[in-house]
């Protein structure tokens, strides 16, 4: 038909668009307009809507209100002359059957058939077959379809479309369209958490800083320290980490000011994996020892033994009071110099200037143990979260029955009478107020950056409430429980050297890898509880080792991501991260490693670690508010926090950071 616009084209002056279902399912290559505004469209109708009843004759306009002709199928009508030309839009079925019916040229109709109306547009009206060469004259489109559901369908392509666009652009955190991994099951999770809270320290650190400290009193600014520091900052962490679901670095777009912290916290978390996956290289090599025919600590004819090396066991066996104690500087037992000279070498270093070649043996520990880290870390947390069902909770079953083998050894009471009993006259002294402050603040782990990376990977509604909870009493019981399994045996070697408790009671690695092999070496199968013991260690170190790189991994792939790196695969990076801490770490297994261990276990984790915390804790409660913050929570969780939450986060916990920060800078040497 001459002058026949095509459809899905420009729509001229005196035209309507075609706005029917079938129009709007055109491919884009045929003009359709899916999408368009539904207000775009009624201002179009209202701009350029030919006055049609006025050409109609009056008993055409008539049927139009009478009969609902609008309510017909959709069609476009084009008026010649005195009659009204309708093209009926070819169904669904029919373009899917014949796609040629979509085709149109320049002087072609629409597609499908055309037919004339007599002038009636009732129900009754008769059309009739029509030449489409034969037309004359202007032509003017309209749609059939009344204003009210064009617009509706208008209306569901629109929001359809915008329904999209929104989710797209304003993706809730925690959404599964956002596509970041999530752990497998909330216990995953918990189970990751405790395993990271619960470490070396609750075995080696807490006992004797009880004992030190007053016994059962340090337990009162344990727990003071515990309720109003360290737990607000890890339920913050958590937070956190759940509802941006992001890595220790890029979280802080949330406050770019405060960039920085990320950056700290991986750090730390970095520097810490340097000599903490050490210990358990340690411990792996124990556990081989251990394996042998006899334990090599307990004799002093071996060839790394010196003449100070003083067999107290063997000595006391013959006559208790024919060797008389002389005190710790004297003499050196087997488990020590084993530990000094035949697991470090220390003999041949001078210091920490004389280094020397990486212990062959000890590499090969210390690669078993990051080969495990990787194994366990390079899949993310669908890997890591079934690693922890046996690390997290195989550490109980061997503290129960060292415990419960422990009771039955003579002095094992007298150990933790003196664990437990109270000296309330050291609450006057500050150091334990700041040593119950480090503790707790190392024990549980904020400020690291672990517990917000962990919690990056949860559902949005996960209950971290309740998990914060958890972890924080399965901590406190894990420390408190130590104590009693340490003191059984401390108790015990009191008892066969006939020393006081105070001569054999240490910290650190000393307790581990000195006093404890010394004690379970005069046991009747000593080797199953040496094996047993150096287990437990490897299990818990493994879980916090494995924490501190998957800060690093997260903290550093999402920054990196964010920066463009969108196809960096994790399992290459994560090879990385391990590679790095790995070689770094060899410096600890050199004949002068032990210098740099000190070194690093003083500063790598002190000052610096509760400087993360507390900056973590002014840029949320501060900067970012926590009006704002607590309404995160609530869209979260359901509910918004407690003032109690609310007071500690703005100034208790800071309070008490700074507080331990400043005494442990200028009175501890």
């Amino acid at each position: 038909m001459a002058g026949m616009p095509i459809l899905g084209n420009s729509v001229g002056p005196g035209e309507l668009r075609d706005n029917s279902r079938e129009a709007s399912n055109r491919s884009p290559s045929s003009g359709s307009r899916r999408g368009s505004s539904p207000h775009r469209a009624q201002e179009s109708d209202e701009c350029h809507k030919p006055d049609l009843t006025s050409a109609l004759p009056a008993r055409s306009r008539h049927h139009c209100d009478r009969d609902g002709y609008h309510d017909k199928v959709p069609t476009m009508a084009s008026l010649s002359g005195s009659g009204v030309v309708t093209h009926t839009a070819p169904s669904y079925e029919e373009q899917r059957a014949s796609p040629a019916l979509l085709s149109r040229g320049a002087s072609g109709t629409p597609g499908g058939r055309s037919v004339r109306d007599d002038g009636y547009c009732s129900a009754n009206s008769t059309p009739r077959a029509f030449d489409h060469k034969s037309t004359k004259g202007s032509v003017v489109t309209l749609s059939c379809y009344k204003k009210e559901p064009k617009i509706q369908i208008e209306e569901e392509c629109f929001y359809s479309e915008s329904s999209k666009r929104v989710r797209t652009n304003s993706i809730k955190p925690g959404d599964p369209d956002d596509g970041r991994e999530t752990w497998g099951t909330g216990a995953d999770f918990l189970l990751s958490i405790i395993g990271f809270a619960v470490d070396l320290a609750n075995v080696w650190r807490f006992p004797y800083l009880c004992y030190r400290n007053g016994g059962g009193a340090f337990l009162i600014p344990y727990t003071l320290m515990l309720v109003f520091g360290a737990v607000p900052l890890f339920y913050m962490e958590l937070i956190l980490g759940q509802y941006n679901r992001q890595g220790p670095i890029t979280l802080w777009k949330i406050c770019p000011l405060f960039t920085g912290v990320g950056f700290c916290a991986v750090m730390v978390a970095f520097y810490v994996s340097f000599y903490y996956n050490v210990i358990i290289g340690w411990a792996f090599y124990y556990l081989v020892s251990s394996a042998r025919s006899e334990l090599p600590w307990v004799h002093c004819d071996n060839s790394w033994n010196t003449e100070q090396c003083w067999d107290a066991a063997r000595l006391n066996a013959t006559n208790r009071t024919d060797v008389p104690y002389q005190g710790p500087l004297s003499h050196f037992t087997p488990a020590s110099e084993f530990f000094h000279r035949a697991v470090l070498e220390m003999q041949y270093s001078e210091g920490l200037n004389d280094l020397g070649l990486p212990k062959w043996q000890l590499a090969v520990c210390l690669g078993v143990v990051y080969v495990t880290l990787y194994l366990s870390l390079f899949k993310g947390v669908k890997s890591s979260g079934k690693v922890v069902w046996m690390t997290a909770t195989m550490p109980y079953v061997v503290l129960s029955i060292l415990l419960a083998r422990g009771l039955l050894l003579p002095g094992a009471t007298k150990g933790i009478a003196y664990y437990l009993q109270p000296e309330l006259t050291r609450l006057k002294d500050t150091q334990v107020w700041v040593d119950a402050a480090v503790q707790i603040f190392y024990s549980v782990g904020a400020g690291f950056g672990v517990h917000l990376s962990y919690a990056s990977y949860n559902t949005f509604h996960n209950n971290c409430y309740r998990d914060c909870l958890v972890t924080t009493l399965v901590n406190c019981f894990t420390s408190f429980f130590s104590g009693f399994v340490i003191f059984t045996y401390l108790g015990f070697m009191s008892y066969k050297q006939g020393v006081p408790i105070s001569s054999v009671a240490t910290e650190g690695p000393g307790l581990v890898f000195q006093v404890y092999p010394e004690a379970v070496a005069t046991l009747p199968g000593a080797r199953l509880w040496a094996m047993l013991f150096f287990f437990m260690l490897i299990m818990l170190g493994l879980d916090s080792g494995m924490g501190g790189l998957e800060c690093v991994i997260t903290g550093l792939l999402d920054a990196a991501r964010a920066s463009g790196a969108k196809h960096l695969r994790r399992e290459h990076f994560t090879l990385i991260v391990v590679c790095v801490s790995f070689c770094v770490a060899c410096i600890n297994i050199t004949p002068g490693g032990i210098y740099m261990f000190h070194l690093l276990d003083t500063y790598a984790a002190g000052i610096s670690l509760l400087c993360s915390a507390l900056f973590e804790a002014v840029a949320v409660s501060w900067f970012y508010g926590l009006e704002r913050f607590s309404d995160d929570v609530e869209e979260m969780l359901g509910f918004r926090p407690g003032l109690y939450w609310r007071i500690c986060w703005k100034f208790i916990s800071p309070i008490f950071i700074i507080v331990s920060t400043t005494h442990s800078f200028f009175f501890i040497q």
